[in-house]
């Protein structure tokens, strides 16, 4: 036998021996086998899912029923002996100032899981135990109630434009509804301004304008809109009517009243001068 049979024989049996740790039957590349533990034992059966599902509905109705309890046992507390203010606005389902903790309830038909409380002496604020299924009332949706000395002295709701804090009985009004809203959609204008939304700003003071008619400075806010839009018409008016409002003949500027008006005074003047040169 010669070197060179010898090497093609010896290379030919190397690459039938199998590398430490694989067997020639699976070999090294071949599908590794987990080992887990199984989910069913041997004899044991299957849950049954229909008496698992009903039980749970069992529990809901159950929880609701409770619910429904506390919430009738709050009511009945709320109406005994209550004022008749407070009565009148438990009947409207509304949260009134001064009412009592279990008179919240009763006016917003929840019961005392629904709200998460925070006590301190003798004061105590009420806020929803879940965003998701907050408290309300027949005004809306309900973000926090403080009490004090076991009386509501504020109720704030969160609406659209912002949250609305009622502190007195003039807040409660439909005219301080609609000025609170007003102050909202003013404040929301002012931040879409700031960020460069002159259109959407503008859509905020226009309907600010409706609840509040006799704000000057909304007519001064839509007036420098207009007038960095190049519609110096509109704008002119706009100017004009914020410097009628304020009856700026008789009224001197550096008075406490006005005083913080004095700058947007002086540049509404200054641009009615201007854009009525451009407009003739």
């Amino acid at each position: 036998m010669t070197t060179m049979t010898r090497r093609v024989l010896l290379r030919s049996v190397l690459l039938f021996v199998p590398v430490a740790g694989c067997s020639l039957a699976s070999g090294c590349n071949g599908p590794r086998v987990i080992h887990e533990s199984p989910i069913l034992a041997t004899g044991e059966r299957v849950p049954d899912a229909a008496r698992e599902s009903a039980a749970a509905a069992a529990g809901a109705v159950a929880s609701q029923s409770a619910q429904r309890a506390a919430a009738d046992s709050a009511a009945t507390s709320a109406l005994a002996g209550c004022a008749p203010d407070v009565c009148a606005a438990l009947a409207r389902g509304e949260v009134a100032l001064g009412m009592t903790e279990a008179q919240v309830l009763a006016a917003t038909r929840s019961a005392p899981a629904a709200w998460s409380a925070r006590r301190g002496g003798a004061s105590a604020v009420l806020v929803p135990a879940s965003l998701a299924a907050a408290p309300g009332d027949a005004l809306g949706e309900i973000s926090m109630v403080q009490l004090a000395a076991g009386r509501v002295t504020s109720v704030a709701y969160r609406e659209g434009a912002g949250v609305r804090v009622v502190q007195s009985a003039a807040d409660a009004t439909l005219v301080g509804r609609a000025a609170a809203e007003g102050r909202m959609l003013l404040a929301e204008g002012d931040r879409l301004a700031a960020a460069g939304q002159a259109a959407a700003a503008l859509d905020r003071y226009d309907r600010a304008l409706v609840l509040l008619p006799d704000e000057p400075i909304l007519q001064y806010r839509i007036a420098t809109l207009l007038d960095q839009q190049l519609r110096p018409i509109e704008a002119l008016m706009r100017y004009q009517r914020f410097l009628n409002q304020l009856e700026i003949q008789r009224i001197d500027a550096t008075g406490n009243a006005y005083a913080k008006l004095a700058d947007a005074i002086a540049r509404a003047r200054e641009r009615v001068i201007i854009l009525e040169k451009q407009a003739r």
